[in-house]
């Protein structure tokens, strides 16, 4: 049985007794009746009952995967296997360090990136990732606790910081953070810079569909969807970017690294969706974080704003806004959100992507939710109410 296409329900493999032992191992599996002890081996034998991926696996399997802020499949694949691993990892397990191009990852490095945030130390994600940011938090917090400072999370590190304790209560201190910078970037739109991300690029059209004036690409939707925001926004006196030319499609990474080195206030990145059964459909926006870790504040306000203007505006479905864990939004320094903008297999959010109409509409819908965004309890209108011409006066142009 191979794992990169999924272990389904009715389907049996020693993996499934690994997830089972694994989730009851954290505590997720109470009635669990086998061995949760001990690690992996070559001898290690399951009972023929715990190889079965039964329904009842299949359930606790999807909340776990909600909490990791993955999508809930139910499907036993790597991604998967990746973070119940992560997940079995506390601090003190193992001696933390920064190592390049093979970053440590685990629910241990994301206790201490907490740890270090709530002493004022760490101001990125807390995503379980030893980074560079991490590996400079940790050698400032010892450097001040008198500790040598060589970026080495062991037990002399460990005992400083639980002699420490809480620093924090009430809030997330990233949370409180993001929330300071928006209130002091003031109302205004002008100055504000915003990267906006089209999907695809460099000959990958993705899907094509049939729009009222003939065929038209996925990549084809999305960059003049990206020209329209920018438009808006640069008439707004913003600052814009986008990610990517017309010949190039950077990794997640590339389009992570562009917006950091802008220095953006905001990343907003577009895409379409699929589904087999067509009657899938709707629109759903996505911003960093999981039940498990921290979430940007920011990232879930504006998320919530863009997906109400562009519910109010269009007759797509509003399929509501939902933490996750995805690369682009976890390695972008400013807050970011992915705007899936409909399922291009569904015919209706096909005839409303393909209209011109709806796309200045959802352009204006997502510039708007950036100007509610800086209004903070400034702003009293109705969701769907402003139009771009009020946002220009309030602006004052």
């Amino acid at each position: 049985m191979t794992v990169s296409r999924g272990i389904k329900v009715g389907q049996s493999s020693p993996r499934v007794a690994e997830v089972r032992t694994t989730l009851a191992r954290l505590g997720l599996l109470p009635g669990f009746g086998g061995a949760v002890t001990g690690g992996k081996s070559a001898s290690q034998k399951y009972a023929d009952a715990d190889t079965i991926f039964d329904e009842a696996l299949a359930e606790v399997l999807k909340a776990f995967q909600q909490s990791r802020g993955v999508v809930p499949s139910g499907v036993i694949d790597e991604l998967t296997l990746r973070e119940l691993r992560h997940a079995s990892y506390t601090l003190g397990a193992r001696v933390l360090q920064f190592q390049p191009n093979n970053e440590l990852i685990g629910d241990d490095v994301a206790q201490l990136q907490e740890q270090l945030q709530e002493l004022g130390f760490y101001d990125g994600h807390v995503d379980g990732h030893f980074g560079e940011l991490t590996h400079r938090a940790l050698t400032d917090y010892q450097l001040n606790a008198g500790l040598q400072n060589d970026g080495v999370c062991g037990p002399d590190t460990l005992r400083a910081l639980s002699l420490l304790g809480r620093r924090i209560t009430g809030g997330s201190p990233q949370a409180i953070r993001e929330r300071e910078t928006v209130r002091a970037a003031g109302p205004k739109l002008a100055g504000k810079r915003v990267v906006i991300d089209p999907g695809l690029g460099n000959g990958e059209f993705g899907q094509i569909v049939q729009g009222r004036y003939g065929e038209v690409a996925e990549e084809e939707l999305l960059w003049d969807l990206a020209h329209r925001i920018e438009g808006r926004m640069i008439a707004a006196g913003m600052e814009t970017i986008l990610s990517r030319t017309r010949t190039d499609n950077p990794s997640a990474q590339d389009r992570a690294d562009i917006a950091n080195a802008f220095g953006a206030d905001l990343m907003i990145s577009l895409a379409c969706d699929s589904y087999p059964n067509e009657k899938a459909n709707g629109v759903a926006s996505f911003y960093f974080g999981s039940e498990e870790g921290s979430s940007s504040m920011t990232g879930e306000t504006l998320s919530g704003y863009i997906q109400r203007e562009i519910a109010a505006r269009t007759d797509l479905l509003n399929c509501g806004n939902h933490a996750r864990t995805w690369e682009l939004l976890r390695l972008t320094r400013m807050p970011s959100v992915e705007v899936v903008l409909g399922y291009l297999t569904n015919p209706g959010d096909v005839s409303i992507l393909t209209a011109p109409a709806n796309r200045d509409a959802i352009a204006e819908a997502i510039v708007v939710a950036v100007k509610r965004l800086y209004l903070l309890d400034e702003d009293h209108a109705p969701t769907g109410s402003f139009r771009f011409d009020e946002l220009l006066a309030a602006e004052g142009l």
